[in-house]
């Protein structure tokens, strides 16, 4: 078993704005993270904040809440990822 997952407001809508095909990739990466806890290409960005990166460019930015359980708190693209990360630590933390 992996990981359960919970959505905050601001990723489920930056998601639903997606392509069908991008949502579609997203879920399949979240149930190998909940069925196998296989995070595939990962960065810790410090203080409890980390990334989910995909070829395309997207970033999903996460945080552990506990041994089993992660957050996903915002998603967007490596062309404004300052902007993003700054973004996901004010909304965070």
């Amino acid at each position: 078993m992996g990981f359960v997952i919970e959505k905050t407001t601001a990723f489920a809508a930056w998601l639903e704005k997606q392509s069908p095909k991008f949502r579609a990739l997203v879920e399949s990466r979240l149930n190998r993270i909940v069925e196998s806890a296989h995070f595939g290409t990962a960065k810790n960005l410090g203080q409890g904040l980390a990334e989910l990166k995909f070829k395309n460019g997207y970033r999903i930015y996460f945080v552990k809440l506990d041994v089993k359980k992660i957050l996903l708190v915002l998603g967007g693209h490596k062309n404004a990822q300052k902007k993003d990360i700054k973004r996901a630590r004010k909304f965070f933390f």
